[in-house]
């Protein structure tokens, strides 16, 4: 009875020789795979691995679970070119870009202005009364009090409002850019009794008055305008002597920049 129950015990053991086949099949089939997953983006480094774990695998010299650590998936190594398109297809340096090429733009329409001006000047013999300077932050154009006002006043010479239709004239060409008509006066103190209590009071009303004549062509919108008064505030010399007073009574019409350099440098 006991030789009939080991007898039957063997009868029931499973063939397992089937495993033998079933890994090949499997480790073909992750060749195969690896080879269409490589293909789309092979390079001769990559392709010599594959190839020399192919022929491993079908030389029976490795097994199943071998082949998967012998053909490591290397990421494709990017060229300086292609790093070099993909920085600069980002959000980030997109935006850089245009405000570089805004910024330019700018550089290059003020820059025209100031020709233009600077001619005007020369023309019509105005080097003692005007001057314009390029800045970061804007095109200045600095016009000395006696070319605009006679002492004490705000009301605006007949021969400067000629000299506003001008400007306003070459103004009208950059129609992209605001404008800021900034009253300054020295720090002599105003006489009681006028017409104005402060040399703050003076440089606000003078300010307001010419930017008026610059908007009288109608040429320049009127919604790119602003006026302020610096007052005594705001000196470009000394006023302790006759010649820095002077040069501190003026009024500045400013072309603002709508970029500054230090917005569009970008990050190292």
């Amino acid at each position: 009875m006991s030789k009939k129950h080991r007898k039957e015990h063997h009868e029931e053991h499973i063939d397992e020789t089937w495993l033998i086949p079933y890994a090949d099949l499997l480790t073909l089939l992750l060749a195969l795979f690896i080879i269409l997953f490589a293909s789309s983006q092979i390079d001769s480094k990559k392709y010599d691995q594959i190839m020399r774990a192919l022929n491993s695998a079908f030389s029976g010299g490795t097994g199943m679970f071998e082949v998967t650590s012998a053909v490591p998936v290397m990421q494709e190594p990017v060229s300086e070119s292609k790093k070099k398109d993909k920085d600069e297809d980002s959000p980030q340096n997109s935006t850089v870009t245009q405000q570089q090429q805004q910024l330019e733009k700018e550089k290059k329409d003020l820059e025209e202005l100031k020709q233009k001006l600077d001619g005007y000047i020369k023309e019509n013999g105005l080097d003692s009364q005007l001057d314009t300077k390029l800045t970061p932050d804007m095109l200045m154009i600095t016009i000395r009090d006696h070319a605009l006002f006679t002492s004490g006043s705000a009301a605006v010479k007949p021969e400067a409002q000629k000299l506003a239709g001008a400007i306003s004239d070459m103004l009208a060409g950059y129609p992209n850019y605001n404008i800021e008509v900034a009253g300054h006066t020295d720090n002599v103190p105003i006489n009681r009794g006028g017409e104005f209590e402060t040399n703050w009071d003076l440089s606000a009303r003078r300010s307001l008055n010419f930017m008026k004549y610059l908007l009288a062509s109608g040429k320049a919108g009127p919604e790119r305008f602003r006026s302020i008064g610096y007052g005594e505030y705001r000196p470009i010399e000394t006023n302790d002597t006759p010649e820095g007073r002077s040069k501190n009574r003026r009024v500045e019409v400013n072309i603002l920049r709508n970029l500054k350099e230090i917005e569009v440098t970008p990050k190292p």
